[in-house]
C-alpha cells in the first residue's frame, strides 16, 4: 500500500459475512501488522489509515530508541 510507505501491503480476507483489510509493513527482521479493518464500503476511511501510520512511526521510533 504505497499510500503508506515503502514495504506496506493490505491483505484482503473474505470471510462469511465481513471483509476484513490487513495492513502489513514487511520489515527486514519482523511483519508488521498495522492495523485491521472490516471493510463496510469500498473507500478506506482516511482515519484509520492515519492510525495506521502513527502506529508504523510509533514502532520505528521505540526500536531505534532500543539501539
Amino acid at each position: 500500500m504505497p499510500v503508506l510507505g515503502a514495504r506496506c501491503h493490505e491483505l484482503r480476507v473474505q470471510d462469511v459475512d465481513a471483509t476484513w483489510r490487513v495492513l502489513v509493513r514487511l520489515d527486514p527482521d519482523a511483519i508488521v501488522v498495522a492495523g485491521i479493518l472490516r471493510k463496510k464500503t469500498r473507500r478506506t476511511p482516511a482515519a484509520w489509515l492515519e492510525a495506521c501510520r502513527r502506529r508504523l512511526a510509533t514502532y520505528d521510533w521505540d526500536r531505534e530508541k532500543e539501539t
